[in-house]
């Protein structure tokens, strides 16, 4: 037994040596590996999770039976893309199709939406997101450029931030939730449509405004949320570059845009445009808020502790 071999000249050895002689004197047998194993050292202990394989994302699977039930909502596409005049190339409706097999898929595990009806999920969800696409060409011709970068600020399935990207190839995107498991939905999307140029990043809007990574790094960011514009202009207007714009979607805004008049100057932004219109297919009025940034927003900005929400700035 290990315990009873005593090795010459061990009491002036250190016991990293003596364990070392040990094993050497047993030849190494499967007790010693055992033994061995329990007292590594601290590096080969934080080494060793770094072997094991840790899954992207969930490994659910969405079939072609899957997909092919999700063709139903192709007509909904055209008409609604003609409707907003963004024509959908063929490829675009295949991962139209694909992104709402997952988008059904996924949404068994977890609450992504409750609209999973194939109008539902091509107008409201994917034809809403491109009601964007016009004012980012405007915003294109007026940069002099086509790649410009955006930010979708708690994109949660991925709306408005994935349409944009399948139908703009040039857009940079951004995917900013604070769920793990949204974002490991947002990666699997991505990675099924072999979308290049966009990422995901967990992590809350409030937050990452504060990283030197995203503060006024981005031409555009938007947000498809239910929060008011006051508390949305403070979580986006601070990831953009002056210069830039923030686009907002909201349904009815007039009252909104009002209220919102001190948050807009007051984090270094000037009301543009609002642009009102009916979702095609719905009786769903729709609103684009757009807001041009003129000056930095004050460090200060965005607040923590939810703040924006709680004590709007009015």
């Amino acid at each position: 037994m290990n315990k009873k071999i005593k090795p010459q000249g061990g009491n002036g050895l250190s016991p990293e040596d003596k364990r070392a002689l040990r094993n050497k004197m047993t030849g190494g047998g499967k007790g010693a590996k055992k033994k061995e194993n329990v007292k590594s050292s601290p590096k080969e202990k934080t080494s060793a999770p770094a072997l094991m394989t840790v899954p992207k994302h969930e490994p659910i699977v969405t079939s072609e039976e899957d997909i092919s039930k999700a063709h139903e909502i192709s007509p909904f596409l055209t008409s609604g893309s003609e409707d907003i005049s963004v024509p959908l190339s063929a490829e675009s409706i295949r991962a139209f199709q694909v992104y709402a097999a997952m988008l059904r898929k996924w949404n068994e595990k977890m609450n992504l939406t409750n609209i999973v009806d194939d109008q539902g999920i091509a107008i409201r969800h994917f034809i809403d997101s491109l009601t964007l696409v016009s004012h980012i060409e405007d915003e294109e011709r007026k940069q002099g450029r086509r790649d410009l970068s955006l930010i979708d600020v708690g994109t949660g399935a991925g709306f408005p931030g994935i349409p944009l990207k399948v139908t703009m190839s040039g857009l940079s995107v951004t995917l900013l939730d604070s769920l793990k498991k949204r974002i490991a939905f947002l990666d699997a999307v991505c990675e099924q449509l072999q979308l290049s140029d966009i990422k995901t990043v967990h992590g809350r809007a409030e937050e990452c405004a504060k990283s030197k990574q995203y503060r006024e790094k981005f031409d555009i960011s938007t947000a498809r949320a239910v929060a008011a514009l006051p508390t949305l202009c403070e979580y986006c207007l601070p990831y953009v570059k002056v210069g830039g714009i923030f686009l907002a979607m909201k349904g009815h805004a007039e009252e909104e845009t009002e209220e919102a008049q001190k948050a807009i100057v007051t984090l270094g932004g000037t009301l543009e445009t609002v642009h009102t219109f009916t979702l095609p297919g719905t009786d769903m009025q729709r609103s684009i808020v757009v807001i041009r940034k003129i000056r930095p927003t004050p460090p200060k900005y965005p607040r923590g502790q939810g703040k924006p929400e709680k004590e709007p700035i009015l």
